[in-house]
């Protein structure tokens, strides 16, 4: 029984999600050119993967109507946790994130209360309004970068792989919000698709991809990456928006979305090995 609830507690924390973030903040950290202190790196990447996880469950305690219709597999709809446990479990991990960051710097700890209050409020209300909801999600992905160079106390160099992680998260916030439109709608949420429509939303995805493509491809041109930065964005980057714009123009099933959406997060992991050793 508790090794079942323990389970189903890593499952809300979307442990794929919780290791992104934490890769992102370690990478953020190295393309500094510094590691140093070490544990303030190590701190920031722990506090990182607890908000995230944090976050995860609080959206999926706000969400557990909508999930009932659209994704009723998850661990609330299903019933392996309560939804009390759920937000005692998020309420206790952005806890400890807060706490742990307060050994990192000042303005760590500011931007670890700014981002938990920030997710809080969007799974509470703010998903629920057009754009606003996934610009939050892409400013809060972006924000991972800018901490791990806060937390070298170099933040120069992470603005520009901020500026990617932000493009690539608000593209796929909104083919995310494309496949949920049925449970959004029951539930009277007003994302972009629901007020707009879904071909509107789907020209939106299209052109924040491309946009993604040029600025990707910008500092190679401008000689601030390297060419191995250059050729894996090229070959394993670009395709899959590209790919992403096709798919999704072709077929708006809720499974193709679906599809589409884990293609994106897998590939995010490729944009960070290109900034690696780029």
């Amino acid at each position: 029984m508790l090794w079942s609830k323990l389970l189903a507690l890593l499952q809300i924390s979307r442990p794929v999600n919780v290791f992104i973030g934490m890769l992102s903040i370690f990478i953020a950290a190295f393309i500094t050119g510094s590691l140093q202190p070490r544990s303030n790196v190590i701190l920031a990447c722990l506090v990182g993967g607890l908000v995230t996880a944090a976050a995860n469950a609080i959206n999926d305690y706000f969400d557990i109507e909508i999930d009932r219709i659209n994704k009723p597999h998850r661990v609330l709809p299903a019933g392996r946790i309560s939804p009390r446990q759920a937000l005692l479990f998020s309420g206790t991990t952005f806890a400890v994130a807060l706490f742990l960051s307060s050994f990192i710097n000042p303005i760590a700890f500011a931007i670890t209360l700014f981002t938990s209050l920030l997710l809080f409020f969007y799974s509470f209300r703010l998903k629920r309004l057009p754009l606003w909801g996934n610009l939050v999600v892409s400013f809060s992905s972006a924000l991972a970068f800018i901490f791990g160079g806060v937390a070298v106390s170099r933040v120069g160099k992470t603005i520009l792989p901020a500026i990617f992680a932000f493009l690539f998260h608000f593209g796929r916030e909104i083919i995310k919000d494309i496949q949920d439109m049925s449970g959004d709608a029951r539930e009277n949420a007003r994302t972009f698709p629901l007020v707009f429509g879904k071909q509107p939303a789907i020209r939106l995805t299209n052109a924040i991809f491309l946009t993604t493509i040029l600025v990707t491809t910008l500092p190679f041109l401008l000689h601030y990456y390297s060419i191995r930065y250059f050729w894996i964005v090229l070959l394993g980057v670009h395709p899959v928006l590209l790919y992403s714009i096709y798919s999704i123009r072709k077929n708006q099933s809720a499974r193709n979305l679906g599809f589409v959406s884990n293609l994106l997060k897998a590939d995010m992991l490729i944009g960070l090995l290109a900034i690696y050793v780029g």
